[in-house]
């Protein structure tokens, strides 16, 4: 049997093929599932689905690959899973690229992610022999784990809410909305690969349980990671979202301002629209958010919904910004109490915050 090496980025999506994470794609697509996705957003069988699962390999292991009947998955030095591999296949990459993210500007994080991984992939059906236990795998919660528990707690409804961000005041607002509405909220935030610059899987995490232990009713609010990468896909990636928390056991899904976006690449509100063209088809219901802001007129968080001085008196208006947030925790600026509740704050004081270099 032929072997292949997985990175850690590579394993990660191996596990979450395996426990269902993104079902109905159980391996990694084929030429014929790859083309669909990318040129019409759906597999070949129509059911949605945006964003291409690969795996990237170099010339030499594609033309190894191509005669093997089997293909044993390594990681770390064991065995973890099998590959049966029924297409090995190359494409153009650039052009890939402007569909499923509008651009093959490798300034874009999630181009030059997809650029820099092998020319060749190879695709086919995964199974999942031996689940290999990182520093993060205590916070992680399978679907069969999350839909267990849900049910454990007597909740027909469950928001998701995907975030890569320590908690701030604009996305605790979403999130009190959503428990207003549902049963529970699932807050899972996705630690996979990341651009420099993002908050690290520790800041994240305690972060949020800052939040949920000292602000949350706690038998109403549940906290897992995702170990999957972070594609910055914008509207596609808002879909994506979406149908992961739905394999989760979620109902409901929060897609807000700029979702999954990054830059400029995306419209504010691009990811709401992505959302409706599968009106009725994703089996979770998105709610669509406006983005929050704090307002000195009415000294709160709204947003341009319930706020009147959003075209009067934009004067009033603070924008909560994810940039200037990650200068103000860098000792660069105050830190404003509106903007982020010091109880995080001092949370955060002890744990490395920001991601270097582009990395899981």
């Amino acid at each position: 049997m032929s072997e292949l090496v997985l990175d850690r980025i590579r394993y990660f999506e191996l596990e979450k093929l395996a426990f269902g994470a993104f079902q109905p794609v159980t391996g990694f697509m084929t030429e014929d599932e790859f083309n669909s996705v990318v040129d019409t957003r759906r597999l070949p069988d129509g059911s949605p689905f945006p964003l291409p699962i690969v795996l990237g390999v170099g010339a030499s292991d594609a033309e190894r690959l191509r005669r093997a009947p089997r293909v044993s998955l390594l990681h770390e030095g064991q065995e973890v899973g099998e590959l049966d591999p029924q297409s090995v296949y190359t494409v153009d990459k650039a052009a890939a690229a402007r569909k499923i993210y509008g651009t093959d500007d490798t300034a874009h994080p999630g181009v030059r992610f997809f650029m820099q991984g092998g020319d060749w992939f190879v695709g086919g059906p995964v199974s999942l022999k031996k689940r290999i236990r990182h520093g993060l795998s205590r916070y992680e919660l399978t679907p069969a784990e999350t839909r267990r528990l849900f049910k454990s707690r007597g909740w027909k409804s469950v928001v998701g809410f995907q975030t890569r961000n320590v908690p701030h005041r604009a996305h605790e607002y979403l999130q009190r909305v959503a428990l207003e509405i549902a049963d529970g909220l699932f807050v899972q935030p996705l630690v996979g690969l990341r651009k420099a610059g993002d908050y690290t899987p520790e800041a994240v995490i305690a972060g949020y349980r800052a939040l949920i232990d000292g602000f949350f009713p706690p038998e109403r609010v549940v906290l897992g990671i995702l170990t999957t990468s972070m594609r910055y896909a914008g509207p596609r990636e808002a879909v994506f979202h979406a149908i992961i928390r739905r394999n989760y056991g979620c109902t409901h899904f929060v897609v807000g301002r700029d979702h999954a976006g990054v830059g400029s690449y995306y419209g504010k509100y691009e990811a709401h629209e992505a959302t409706r063209e599968f009106e009725g088809e994703l089996g979770i219901e998105v709610l669509r958010l406006n983005g929050p802001f704090y307002c000195d007129g009415c000294r709160t968080i709204v947003t341009e919904h319930t706020c009147r001085h959003f075209s009067q008196a934009p004067a009033m208006i603070t924008e909560i910004s994810g940039t200037d947030i990650r200068s103000a925790l860098a000792g660069k600026g105050a830190v404003d109490a509106n903007i982020i509740r010091p109880e995080i704050v001092a949370a955060l004081a002890n744990v490395p915050l920001f991601i270097e270099g582009e990395e899981m």
